[in-house]
């Protein structure tokens, strides 16, 4: 897919940015300390794994002390270590607390075949999107989790452990980790927006996320204009070519697509767009840094979740337990908030750093996910990628 640059950013957007970062740009191999990068590259497999990896195993039934390693597969500032700021690290504390070496590599899950099609036994540990999520479900590459073994697994917001991104068939494959809602920001001073329909008038540049399940959003439109959709991302084929009809009609360069959070903040700073699909946490940004934007406040909204998963061939499993268990904490979720800007999914992290990040989310109030329609992978999800495709092209 093509990305759509925003205006370079000037110099008065600097610290706008500056305040934005959560994440630098995706890198492909980052091995924690104490841990060599031959030793993190050999348990690679050259080749892609078959599309189902058999029968799905059963839960684990106990843990043990721990094998001494795990390999972690994150998305890009979900586990630091201090290779981006010193400051900034709790990989190095979990190594402390159990005894259990992290392997860490990261992936962009803006190229979601890529960890698809990582073998099952090339890792213990992966944080997933609900894309990549429902695609290692589907697959049987990722295990059901033993939820009893993880202490205070119930404290998360039960909204959070039922979704459809985590659970199959009765059974739970995820542990939620950060969370967050697309929401409509506008420049106060160029418009006034009706709703989220108004993404799709002529009344551009929009810049909207450049990610297939977008068409969720246009399908929320469609379904109060009277379509009859109760999931957005529950589509049949007529109404996912409706909900890509509205992205391509009117006037040629209304919409463009961003991917790198910043890319929102310079947009609205230097004027060059007036609406946006954004979140919460961009609108904080921009108010911090004295611009006029504001948000609609109209339900229902899209949603999306990313989680732990733990490999259907994990060779760690005791210490994948524990990975689980250590990033569920409240502790490591407030650090993960508050450099990704994201909300928790752990209510009790919403204290100190990740104070703020909680308020602009409502996390840990009846608000929180009150007219969210969480983000599932579709049944059909290379037709929504095919379709998404030609927006962009």
């Amino acid at each position: 897919m093509r990305r759509t640059h925003v205006v370079a950013a000037v110099s008065a957007v600097a610290l706008l940015a500056a305040a934005c970062a959560g994440r630098p740009a995706p890198v492909t191999e980052v091995v924690a300390p104490g841990t060599s990068v031959a030793a993190a590259t050999a348990s690679r497999s050259a080749g892609p794994s078959p599309s189902s990896t058999g029968p799905t195993p059963a839960p684990i039934a106990s843990l043990g002390p721990g094998e001494g390693t795990v390999s972690v597969v994150a998305i890009d500032g979900y586990a630091e270590w201090g290779g981006v700021d010193p400051k900034v690290k709790w990989v190095g504390a979990f190594e402390k607390e159990t005894g259990c070496k992290v392997s860490l590599r990261y992936y962009d899950p803006r190229q979601e075949e890529k960890p698809g099609d990582f073998p099952p036994s090339s890792f213990d540990v992966i944080s997933a999107t609900p894309e990549v999520g429902g695609r290692l479900m589907n697959e049987g590459k990722a295990a059901p989790l033993n939820t009893a073994l993880l202490h205070g697994y119930d404290k998360l917001p039960k909204r959070l452990r039922t979704l459809p991104s985590v659970t199959r068939d009765g059974r739970t494959y995820g542990v939620p980790y950060v969370w967050a809602t697309n929401e409509v920001l506008y420049d106060t001073g160029e418009v006034s927006p009706g709703g989220l329909e108004s993404l799709f008038e002529d009344k551009g540049p929009v810049l909207l996320r450049d990610r297939p399940l977008s068409l969720a959003d246009a399908a929320l439109v469609l379904r109060a204009g009277g379509a009859k959709i109760k999931d957005p991302f529950d589509l049949t084929d007529a109404q996912l070519d409706a909900a890509a009809e509205l992205f391509t009609s009117g006037k040629k360069g209304r919409h463009v697509f961003w991917r790198d959070p910043v890319e929102v903040v310079q947009g609205f700073a230097t004027g060059s767009v007036r609406l946006a699909q954004a979140t919460p946490y961009h609108l904080d940004v921009l108010r911090r840094g004295h611009k006029p934007v504001s948000a609609l406040t109209d339900r229902p909204v899209t949603g999306w979740a990313d989680a732990w998963m733990v490999s259907a061939q994990a060779a760690h499993p005791s210490c994948a337990y524990k990975w689980l268990g250590f990033t569920m904490s409240a502790d490591v979720q407030r650090r993960a908030a508050a450099w990704t800007g994201l909300a928790p999914a752990n209510p009790g992290a919403c204290t100190g750093a990740a104070r703020r990040i909680c308020a602009d989310y409502h996390a840990g109030t009846s608000r929180a996910f009150r007219g969210v329609y969480f983000a599932v992978r579709p049944e059909a999800y290379d037709k929504w990628v095919d379709r998404w495709s030609r927006i962009v092209a």
